[in-house]
């Protein structure tokens, strides 16, 4: 079984490593070779792709591939005109999701041996609820572009499987943070800010529980939408005075949303106010291993793996 994942990053290298553990052989896609040698040192075989073609290795490396995951995002689409009738991709436009361009409408050519492809999505597709529930039936209602191109790319995914009919898994993924990633990191380097907006809340997934959740599904076979994420949706700066706790340290000052200073992008997050269920994933038998941010922070601080 090969596993090939477009855009090895931060959750593509935690995919990398479950997969791997559980007797996969395991490759993944860069866009440099300095990049590349970052990868192979992760012990996973890198390819290049920069989003405009397969070169002769990825064609060829594409013919085994029995599991896909891609986690490249989708870029701002402009043009209307679609490549393809079932695709959600402009033909000739560099906008929009590179690898559904190019195997729009020949999925089973180009990885003949295919059985399951994993879409690594967001929780920004649901908008904003008000600090309400939402499950993986609840309308999306995206106010970021960012997440609208999410949802007409889910959309266009799920209909190229059905196509050639290969099950499609979207994993609507929420704040993912890890080893290297988190709010010891922030506290350590001095950047931690205490952001408070009444009743504001988030979820957040832990790195290696997205791992775990794509060979779940990918074991299984399974399409449709799932949500990964954790139990226990909570205001930001709550995760920051956990972590101060146990550092020993003083948390940074709290500072008012309405008047703190913030990009543009930083303050679009706080738009969309919800709290994600995972019981879908439950309901299926998946465990996570850090179900919330006490648990989770308390698991890298005690075994030392905070810095990454």
């Amino acid at each position: 079984m090969t596993v090939m994942i477009f855009g090895c990053g931060y959750s593509g290298k935690a995919i990398a490593k479950t997969f791997a553990a559980d007797g996969f052989s395991v490759s993944g896609t860069v866009r440099s070779p300095e990049s590349a040698e970052a990868l192979a040192a992760h012990d996973i075989k890198p390819l290049i792709f920069d989003g405009s073609s397969f070169g002769d290795d990825l064609t060829a490396a594409l013919k085994d591939v029995t599991h896909l995951v891609q986690s490249i995002p989708p870029t701002k689409v402009k043009s209307q005109k679609l490549s393809h009738p079932a695709s959600k991709t402009p033909a000739g436009d560099q906008d929009g999701d590179p690898l559904l361009k190019l195997l729009s409408g020949q999925l089973k050519a180009i990885c003949p041996k295919l059985q399951w492809i994993g879409y690594l999505s967001t929780v920004g597709v649901y908008g904003d609820h008000g600090g309400g529930w939402v499950t993986e039936e609840t309308p999306g209602s995206p106010i970021l572009g960012r997440s609208i191109e999410r949802v007409d790319t889910e959309e266009a995914w799920a209909e190229q499987g059905r196509a050639a009919g290969v099950p499609v898994a979207a994993l609507r993924l929420s704040g993912i943070y890890g080893p290297g990633r988190n709010a010891f990191v922030n506290l350590d380097r001095g950047t931690a800010r205490r952001i408070i907006k009444r009743d504001q809340v988030f979820n957040r997934i832990r790195v290696e529980d997205i791992g775990a959740a794509t060979l779940f599904l990918a074991q299984r076979k399974l399409d449709g939408i799932y949500n990964v994420t954790d139990d226990e949706p909570c205001p930001p700066q709550d995760v920051i005075v956990e972590a101060a706790r146990l550092m020993g340290v003083e948390p940074p000052p709290e500072l008012d949303f309405d008047t703190a200073e913030m990009t543009p992008m930083a303050r679009s997050f706080y738009g969309a106010n919800k709290r994600v269920s995972n019981e879908k994933m439950r309901a299926l038998g998946f465990e996570f291993r850090f179900p919330n941010y006490r648990k989770s922070l308390a698991q890298m601080w005690s075994d030392d793996v905070w810095r990454g």
